[in-house]
């Protein structure tokens, strides 16, 4: 199978040592390096994939720190480029059970908000490659990642590689849901596979379902989005709210009119974070290994539950510890 390339920023994670420590209180932070792309890059490589990650970083221990927790993993870093004067940095307070999860951002000026025209040449990227990875947090960062995500999409079509993108919106990184669409609906124009929620939907599009039942409430945002979008190919993810420390998850696909639904999942919650990236991986592993939607929609929806169990943002699981999952085998029994 031809490779993946996603682009995007990776960023420096600081989280409380102690968990439960509000950022207020914690005196020790455990360290990582993450971000919506490099996530799935990661997973896709866990998974068995040959994967590119493209971005810039600076050229300091930390920008290097960061691109070693990519190679370690088996992610080709070989065109990232070097420049700026700071690394994107965020802070995780983790909530449970009445206490939400809480994020604060420390990026503005980092070396990828600062790219310049023409600094990536996309065709020599792309050669060769099935398909390329992008998300809506990029675009976010300043005017020219919304450029230069965009160009990198259009591109990619230009050369017969397909595009997921993730309409992943972050309220706190862009100036309006109207400046989003607008960038959004650029980069849809150019895309294969749309990965969102009825989340999104609302924030972005103000698209919003009466209906009680979660499920209905998500087919007729599919049929609504596949219509507005002009796209045949969607993996949504379906997420109920128990707590902070309890979800029930769910997956739902859309291709070429058919939808699916997966299994649903019952979770205790280590660690929320990076799972929708878990979700986008295990589905572009599923369908780049040519599986049937049905079983492309579990896997990914078995993925993407699993990732609430471990700590951080990367999801590291194996096909085989994903499958695992899907078969059903979900009473955490010790493996010896």
């Amino acid at each position: 199978m031809k490779g993946f390339v996603t682009f995007g920023e990776i960023m420096l994670r600081l989280t409380p040592s102690y968990k439960g420590d509000k950022l207020l209180l914690a005196n020790d932070f455990s360290v990582g390096y993450a971000g919506a792309e490099s996530n799935v890059a990661i997973s896709l490589a866990c998974l068995g994939n040959q994967v590119d990650f493209i971005s810039k970083v600076p050229n300091n221990p930390i920008g290097k720190a960061a691109l070693l927790s990519l190679k370690k993993f088996g992610v080709t870093t070989n065109r990232v480029l070097f420049g700026g004067k700071r690394m994107g940095t965020y802070f995780i307070e983790l909530g449970k059970s009445i206490r939400p999860s809480r994020v604060v951002y420390d990026r503005q000026g980092s070396s990828i908000s600062k790219l310049t025209v023409g600094e990536f040449e996309w065709k020599t990227i792309l050669k060769d490659k099935e398909w390329l990875h992008l998300s809506g947090i990029t675009p976010a960062l300043s005017d020219q990642c919304a450029e230069e995500t965009v160009l990198a999409a259009k591109v990619a079509k230009e050369m017969g590689v397909k595009v997921s993108f993730d309409l992943n919106f972050r309220r706190t990184l862009w100036p309006s849901g109207n400046k989003a669409r607008i960038i959004f609906s650029r980069i849809i124009e150019h895309s294969d596979l749309i990965f969102a929620n009825l989340g999104v939907l609302n924030d972005v599009y103000g698209l919003r379902f009466a209906e009680e039942d979660s499920l209905e409430r998500t087919k007729n945002a599919m049929l609504k989005a596949s219509s507005l979008f002009g796209v045949d190919q969607m993996a949504f993810t379906i997420r109920e709210h128990r707590s902070a420390s309890q979800n029930k998850l769910q997956g739902m696909a859309f291709s070429y009119g058919q939808i699916n639904v997966s299994k649903v999942y019952e979770v205790q919650i280590e660690d929320r974070f990076g799972t929708g990236d878990a979700f986008a991986a295990a589905y572009l592993h599923a369908v780049g290994n040519k599986w049937s939607v049905s079983r492309a929609i579990e896997f990914a929806t078995s993925a993407f539950a699993l990732k609430h169990t471990i700590k951080g943002d990367l999801h590291t699981s194996t096909e085989e510890e994903v499958l695992s999952i899907m078969d059903g085998n979900l009473l955490g029994h010790v493996i010896r």
